[in-house]
Parts: structure tokens; C-alpha cells; sequence
């Protein structure tokens, strides 16, 4: 047979995808055996069945025509009631993504899932979607929501999985031992789950350093680095992909390796832009006998101006039209010292003005400051995290500490007393809302602020988010729609952020009474998904809108990269299929800009004259960067105050037009709340 339309040529040069597309991270417990549906077998409406491609199962596939409304439907008998994993084998040999939406007996159950190219019509792939099956009899109905139609369809895969829902108790009494320079031994005591636990992964700091299957209860990771503080835990998955709470933690810090050897001298270190009062900088890589370089100094003169991680700086706060010269030295993780860089003498600008803030003064010391937000008076309200406390800060550092929000408690580790947000009626109605980690669950709070004090008590807005020790998410702001948007994390589970079931990995957008607005893109599905905006995050923890009224917000990565998306109603980010730009991202929207997760570590951003401001907190420095003028990108970012004040968390524009600026350090394992060592600081503009 001849090909149907253009839409049958191959891509010339497109590479075969290697593996099956998946939307799940971890297969669930089946309750019957998968059964599989022939496409050619179904009823089509608007396509025809063929078999001139190679590789298809059966006696054909299902062609569909080019145009909005075509469909394939099966007909699934003896179903048992509940989730089912709903797998298409697909090939699609065009750039066309070709979405579908699902619907089960004529209601939505998965809407604009995407089919990407494969490289060709003889290659073919799989997708899963989950969908809920009523007992008995159901018709599934993939339906073409573009003019380019579907994807070339072969069968469909009906897998129905466990509704369990309790997840593995933590494991215990995990302990460390044989610690040397580059490697520990960790043990722990097995977890319990109402049906089986099927894995372990040993975290640090929420990121994956290694998984060992349900048998294994102690492990070697010898992937550490020397003279380094860890702080480790261990969690428990079954088969549903449900996530335990962590562990105990174990913390402890590595042996150095008695090298003496010092790295290779950083080289072209080089001015990559100047402004009156700073001067970008970068440089090429050292090396190290060790294999890995702790990090960079760069020094003014003989005074130590930053400390990086990255091969990029900006150094801030200088004069205008003047002469600078800067060296840079690396060290190794023994602290050897290299030779410095060659020396460079940069002047900066005689006038002008950019978006390269520089430090005016120290506001305040408080313990975790994780958010800030200003009331209409000009003081601003912080949450500090491990103290569950909210602290009224003016821009002359006088501390007022209003009470604590009730119900909140820590995870030892990223929960606890995080986003805050001021109600943009609040001249009327006094409500600040706020996000922490209960008893039971990650939640939206509100609670009166009237003449100078908070009340006592809490008004729940949004509950039911999944809590964990890492990955709570928690930024919670009001776009210019009045709405209000809340960055949830996966809480450890990542098979959340695709399950809109979950409220997990996910941005959400809810009215201020907490209910779900009805253009939510999802309204229609009911339950949870009513709230989802967009979906495929991590840990998302910052939301920032621009001049045109469009959302941005940072995430941080697993273990490769991290986040500067730009935000799609309905959009669907990746995670866990795909790492920024790294895994299986075909269909995805693509982040704007990505970092190594050591660099960044972006939490808290902001944005002021379409400047993007984004605090690092691995990466201990301050992010900037401009949207392009069209709205849909942004320049390279600009690495500001490397290692001043340590790990930074958040980053707020002020009534009087600066920024101010927070630090969140020693806040890895439930902070040190008796101490007030952490900063926040006003940032200004030239």
C-alpha cells in the first residue's frame, strides 16, 4: 500500500528511540495478568487499518487519519474495578508529538498525553497512562486532539494494578561503619509493608547514591568524596511505588585521603561582562590527581571576593570607571591549594544601570528564614522553619515574633514551616496563607493578621500533600489572576508526578477559599486533578511571573541537572522520565535553562523589569539572568555572591526597590533552631 498523507515518509537522520517511553517510575503490583488489545481489532472511527510498516504485532496497526476527533477505541471485558497501567505501542515517524486523550466509558482519564516521533514507522515504542476501569465491561478511547492526528497504533496493553496505597514502614536503626576517604558501609534493619517491600535507596540530601533490591540490608557506596560532611538515610518502596518515610540519620564526615598533590592552575580566566559597579568572570577547568576539584576562589587583589563550585562569577559592589584585578585558585578535597590563574584587569563601566544587584546591608539574623513576604505596610513576614515560628522583620532589622503556626512540625530535613503568602485582598480580609508540614500530610494554611497580631489558630486551605524528609516542595505565591499557585514536591515518590490522582510533583492553582477554579486544565477529571496546573516535577520550589503575566519556577534535579522552567497550563515537565534535559524527554517540555546540581540548587526566585533572580542553595550563590525579548527564554546567568552567606534560600523584591535575600544554613537535618546564625540581607540596584 501507499502511504497516507505525508505524514508515512521516514525523518531522514532521526535516530531509532532505544527504549519503551514510560510515564510510570516504578511498575505497580498487578491484581490479573496483562491482557493485550489488537488495534486492528477495535473500533476505529476515521482511520484504517494497514500493514505496510514492519515490525507491528498481530495482523496489522491502526492508521489514524490526519485530523482532530479519530479515535481507536477497545473494548476491555471482565475488568476488575480500579487503576489500571494502559499501555499503546506506538511509532510515529514525523517531529509531530500527535497527543491523545483517553476516556474511559466516555469520561476523561488522561488528557493530552503526547506520542513524540520515534525516528521512523518501523520503530516502535510504548507509553503508559493510568487509568480508573469500573467492574466489568469498559471502552477505552484514544482520540487525536490535533489536525496531524495519532501515532501509528499496534495494541494496547491493559495491566491491572495494585490499589494499594500504604506505603513500607521506615527502615531502622541504620548505622555506619568502615568509613574511609571515598567510601562507607551502611546497614539498617528491614522495613515491613502490608504486602512487600521491593527496594531501598540510600539518600543524601534527597538525592539517589544507590539503590539495593528488598533482600539487601547493607551497602557500600563508594562514590563519596574526602573531608566531606554526609548526612545519609535510607527508604523503602513496594511494588505500588509507595515511599516510606526516611530513616534515622546517620551523619559523618569522610577521612581525608593524605594526598598532598595540589590541582592544575585554572586557565583564560576571562571577563565575560561589566557593569558599573561589577565584573563577570570565568575561567577553564582544573584538574586533580584526586579526579575531582572541592571548588574555586577568587580573589581581588590578595582579598577572597567568592567561592564556587561553578567556572563562572560575578563579583559585585564594585566602583564605577574603575581598574579591578582578579586571579582564581582551585582547591581539591584535601584543601590543597593550586597556583593561582593568570591575573586579569578588568574596568568597569563609567555609567549605566543592569540588572547585577549589589549587597546594601544586613537586615536581620534569624534561624531558617525560608520565606519572606511584605505586608502593604512595608514590613515584611518570614517563616522561620525549625522554630514554626513567623517573624515580622522592618527594613530597619527590628524583630517581632508573632507566634507559631499551629500544627506544624519538621521532617529532619526539608518540612517543616516553609512558603508564606499575603492574601492580595488583605487591606480587607487580613488572611496570610501558609505552607507546612502536619502531623500527617504536607498542607495550605491561612490565618488573621489584624492589628499587629497573628491569631492562634489556622484555617486549613489546601490538604492531603504527600509528606516526606525531602522533597516537600513549598513555595506558595498569588499570580496577577488572583489565584493561588502552591510547588509541591514528590515527596520521595517520583511516580507522583505523573499520577494526577497525586497532588504530588506537581504545581498547583487554587481559588484563596482553597476550592479548584473551573478553567484549572484538568477541572473536569474531579478529585485531585481538578487542582493540577502543570505536572512531571521533582521538587519544585520557586514561582515567579513576569511582565506578560507568564510563570516561571525553578526545581531542583536528582542527581544531574537542575531546573529554570517556564511554565504551560496543563504542561507536563518530564520528571521521571527526564532530568532536565537528560533521559527519555521526547514530548516534554523543556526546560530554559539547566545547571549541574551542584552549582545551584534553585530554590527561592524572583523577578523584577523581567530580571530573574534565583537563590542556590547547594550551589551557595545568587542566580541571574534576563528573559530574552520575546518572552520565551533567557540569557546565560550570572553567578553573584559565591559563597558569601552560604546556602541561600530565598530571594524577595521590596517596597523600596531592592531585594531582600536569605541563607538556610546547617538546615539539612532539621536545622539548629536554638541558634539565630543565618542572615537575611537587602541586595540593591546601581
Amino acid at each position: 500500500m501507499k502511504p497516507r498523507m505525508f505524514r508515512r515518509s521516514l525523518i531522514a537522520g532521526a535516530s531509532a528511540l532505544a527504549t519503551a517511553l514510560a510515564l510510570l517510575a516504578a511498575p505497580p503490583t498487578a491484581t490479573a495478568a496483562p491482557t493485550d488489545y489488537q488495534a486492528e481489532d477495535a473500533t476505529i472511527s476515521q482511520g484504517v487499518v494497514e500493514s505496510n510498516h514492519a515490525g507491528f504485532t498481530g495482523s496489522g496497526f491502526v492508521n489514524y487519519d490526519n485530523l482532530v476527533g479519530s479515535y481507536v477505541e477497545w473494548t476491555i471485558a471482565n475488568a476488575p474495578a480500579g487503576p489500571a497501567d494502559v499501555t499503546l505501542r506506538f511509532a510515529n515517524g514525523t517531529a509531530a508529538t500527535r497527543p491523545l486523550d483517553w476516556t474511559v466509558n466516555g469520561v476523561a482519564g488522561a488528557v493530552g498525553i503526547t506520542y513524540p516521533g520515534t525516528g521512523a514507522w518501523t520503530t516502535w515504542v510504548t507509553k503508559t497512562v493510568r487509568l480508573q476501569l469500573a467492574a466489568g465491561t469498559n471502552k477505552i478511547r484514544a482520540r487525536a486532539t490535533t489536525a496531524d492526528g495519532g501515532p501509528n497504533a499496534d495494541k494496547l496493553t491493559v495491566n491491572p494494578v495494585s490499589d494499594d496505597v500504604t506505603p513500607p514502614s521506615p527502615p531502622s536503626n541504620l548505622v555506619v561503619s568502615n568509613i574511609k576517604s571515598n567510601a562507607a558501609t551502611f546497614t539498617w534493619a528491614a522495613a515491613s509493608d502490608n504486602v512487600a517491600v521491593t527496594r531501598y535507596e540510600i539518600n543524601r540530601g534527597g538525592n539517589v547514591l544507590k539503590v539495593v533490591d528488598a533482600n539487601t540490608l547493607s551497602a557500600t557506596v563508594d562514590t563519596l568524596t574526602a573531608n566531606t560532611a554526609y548526612d545519609i538515610s535510607v527508604g523503602a518502596f513496594d511494588a505500588a511505588g509507595n515511599a516510606s518515610q526516611q530513616s534515622n540519620v546517620v551523619a559523618f564526615t569522610t577521612p581525608g585521603s593524605g594526598d598532598t598533590q595540589p590541582p592544575t592552575a585554572p586557565t583564560n580566566l576571562r571577563s565575560t561582562g561589566v557593569s558599573v559597579n561589577s565584573v563577570s568572570l570565568a575561567w577553564n577547568a582544573s584538574t586533580d590527581n584526586s579526579g575531582s576539584i572541592a571548588g574555586y576562589d577568587v580573589y581581588q587583589g590578595t582579598a577572597k571576593v567568592a567561592s564556587t563550585g561553578s567556572l563562572t562569577t560575578t563579583v559585585t559592589g564594585l566602583a564605577a570607571n574603575t581598574n579591578y584585578t582578579f586571579t582564581v585558585k582551585a582547591r581539591d578535597p584535601d584543601s590543597n591549594a593550586s597556583a593561582a590563574s593568570n591575573a586579569l584587569t578588568v574596568k568597569t563601566a563609567a555609567t549605566g544601570t543592569g540588572g547585577i544587584p549589589a549587597y546594601d546591608r544586613d537586615i536581620a539574623k534569624v534561624d531558617l528564614g525560608w520565606s519572606v513576604a511584605f505586608l502593604p505596610d512595608g514590613s515584611a513576614l518570614v517563616t522561620e522553619r525549625d522554630r514554626f515560628e513567623v517573624v515580622r522583620v522592618q527594613a530597619n532589622g527590628t524583630k517581632t515574633t508573632l507566634g507559631k503556626v499551629p500544627g506544624a512540625v519538621t521532617t529532619t530535613g526539608e518540612g517543616g514551616l516553609l512558603g508564606i503568602a499575603i492574601s492580595p485582598t488583605f487591606a480587607t480580609d487580613n488572611w496570610v496563607y501558609f505552607y507546612h508540614t502536619a502531623s500527617g500530610d504536607n498542607r495550605v494554611v491561612r490565618m488573621k493578621y489584624e492589628n499587629g497580631v497573628l491569631a492562634t489558630t489556622s484555617s486549613p486551605v489546601l490538604t492531603g500533600l504527600t509528606k516526606n524528609r525531602y522533597h516537600n516542595g513549598g513555595r506558595i505565591a498569588f499570580g496577577p489572576d488572583g489565584k493561588l499557585y502552591v510547588s509541591v514536591g514528590d515527596a520521595q515518590n517520583s511516580g507522583n508526578a505523573q499520577n494526577n490522582g497525586s497532588l504530588n510533583g506537581k504545581i498547583l492553582r487554587a481559588n484563596p477559599d482553597g476550592t479548584a477554579p473551573s478553567d484549572n486544565p484538568f477541572f473536569s477529571t474531579g478529585g485531585n486533578a481538578r487542582y493540577v496546573w502543570s505536572r512531571g516535577h521533582r521538587n519544585p520550589q520557586g514561582l515567579a511571573w513576569d511582565s506578560r503575566g507568564q510563570l516561571w519556577a525553578s526545581e531542583f534535579g536528582e542527581n544531574s541537572q537542575d531546573e529554570l522552567n517556564l511554565i504551560q497550563k496543563g504542561g507536563n515537565f518530564g520528571w521521571p522520565a527526564c532530568e532536565g534535559t537528560i533521559g527519555d524527554c521526547g514530548g516534554y517540555i523543556a526546560p530554559k535553562r539547566t545547571w549541574s546540581t551542584s552549582q545551584a540548587g534553585p530554590s527561592g526566585i524572583e523577578i523584577v523589569n523581567d530580571w530573574i533572580y534565583i537563590a542556590g542553595v547547594t550551589g551557595s550563590q545568587l542566580w541571574v539572568t534576563q528573559i530574552n525579548s520575546a518572552g520565551n527564554g533567557v540569557g546565560t546567568p550570572q553567578a553573584v555572591f559565591s559563597g558569601r552567606w552560604g546556602r541561600l534560600r530565598s530571594v524577595t523584591k521590596s517596597p523600596d526597590g531592592g531585594l531582600w535575600l536569605t541563607s538556610t544554613n546547617n538546615d539539612k537535618n532539621g536545622g539548629t533552631p536554638t541558634v539565630l546564625d543565618n542572615v537575611i540581607v537587602r541586595l540593591k540596584f546601581g
